[in-house]
């Protein structure tokens, strides 16, 4: 991006002539440079014979967790879905080299139907299926929201590049996880938005039951300002979809499940035995601060203050819905109490909406900043392992100043002075 020089005017706020150090061909360089080494070196790594790579780890990692609870649904065992000794022993028996790796059984038991599938081919084949589903999933998304940004149509190999090179979808495929369809959804529940189809939205939205933790934000949200057709369809969705799994395999297995769920405070260290992999505001006073009760307090407290900011732009008016849905997605990021790096991934289409949305307004600091923001959101998944030792995570830093510019922006409404034509304010130009 570049800025065209002018004179400063507006709203008192500061222009600059000086061009903005994020060109499009700077974003394209570091994109190509950052998809090379990602991808090459995760290729390295996995070119290893048997499922182990290089570092010794299972390839695909979480998938066998998904993979294990496929096999008990195709068994319909009930009894096991929520056995961590028990699932051990089945992946164990499945895949004798992931011997040792043992997973905390959380997701809904409709999740372990979505996998039954997978289980009829051995790990290798299943994982390699996996991938090609989630990266599917991940460009349909990604595809969709680019045509649906005028501005940023004619690079659309810079947003090719940036999306390969996007640090969480880089994590879903090394970790194997299942969050492309957490995008997926949220993905459609935008052009449902867009449609003014309130009801479906909320259809779309309650499907994230399978990752209730997504789902927090939106349900605040839409209760929040009152769109009780979107909340409807989430309800009922959700509750559809939980009783898919009674039928198939009656109440046992969803008792369980919500016992587990109250349970959680106590299984957190299983949960995620990686803090520095997590990218929300609760881990984000947990590794700050070393007082429990304290780090949960500032929790409560920033995340209430993230969802005030996210209702007052869904309230405003002169908010355009591009700028409302990418406050929505990064508050979803902020407030959930668990968020590992591949749950990042579902920021991509608030990525694009507020690029595209950037383009077309001056360029005065506060846009530059928002700009640089953006970037920084998207990089810093990559170093959050600097956590380990800095107990700083920065990247949940750059989400909630990003949220913050936007909640600024979405009062503000851009005109040219008085006496002056429209097309000379200056604006934020790709070239």
């Amino acid at each position: 991006m570049d800025a065209t020089p002018h004179e400063t005017r507006g709203h008192g706020l500061a222009e600059t002539s000086a061009p903005f150090w994020l060109t499009a061909r700077r974003l394209r360089a570091h994109a190509t440079i950052l998809s090379v080494c990602l991808w090459t070196l995760y290729v390295w790594n996995l070119a290893t014979p048997g499922l182990r790579d290089r570092n010794r780890n299972l390839k695909g990692t979480d998938f066998l967790h998904f993979y294990t609870m496929g096999s008990l649904a195709e068994w319909r065992d009930a009894a096991d879905l929520y056995d961590m000794n028990a699932q051990t022993a089945v992946s164990t028996e499945r895949v004798p080299q992931a011997a040792g790796l043992r997973y905390l059984p959380l997701y809904p038991p409709q999740v372990s139907i979505l996998f039954e599938p997978f289980a009829h081919l051995s790990y290798g084949w299943a994982l390699a299926l996996w991938w090609g589903c989630s990266a599917l999933l991940y460009t349909v998304s990604c595809f969709s929201v680019w045509r649906a940004c005028p501005n940023l149509q004619p690079h659309g190999f810079t947003v090719f590049l940036l999306a390969l090179a996007f640090p969480a979808f880089f994590h879903l495929i090394a970790w194997g996880q299942c969050s492309a369809l957490a995008l997926a959804c949220f993905t459609l529940a935008f052009f449902l938005l867009r449609a003014k189809c309130e009801f479906l939205t909320g259809v779309v939205l309650g499907s994230l039951i399978f990752k209730p933790q997504l789902a927090l934000a939106a349900a605040v949200i839409f209760l929040s300002i009152g769109a009780w057709k979107t909340v409807v369809g989430a309800i009922l969705s959700s509750a559809a979809q939980l009783w898919l799994g009674v039928l198939y395999y009656g109440t046992a297995p969803l008792h369980q499940w919500i016992v587990t769920l109250r349970h959680l405070p106590i299984v957190v260290p299983w949960l995620e035995p990686r803090p520095y992999q997590t990218h929300s505001l609760r881990t984000f006073w947990t590794m700050l601060l070393p007082w429990p009760d304290a780090a949960l307090v500032m929790y409560i407290v920033s995340a209430i203050s993230v969802l005030a900011l996210t209702i007052a732009v869904w309230r405003a008016k002169s908010a355009p819905l591009a700028l409302r849905y990418s406050c929505l997605l990064v508050a979803t990021v902020l407030v959930a109490p668990h968020l590992t790096v591949y749950d990042v991934v579902i920021l991509a289409p608030a990525l694009l909406l507020s690029a595209n949305w950037l383009v077309e307004q001056p360029a005065h600091s506060s846009n530059r900043m928002l700009g640089t923001l953006l970037y920084f959101v998207y990089m810093l998944p990559l170093v959050g392992p600097l956590a380990r030792w800095t107990h700083l995570q920065l990247s949940v830093i750059a989400m909630a100043a990003c949220l913050y510019l936007l909640w600024r922006a979405s009062g503000i409404e851009y005109a040219p002075a008085k006496g002056t034509v429209a097309a000379e304010v200056p604006s934020v130009q790709f070239k």
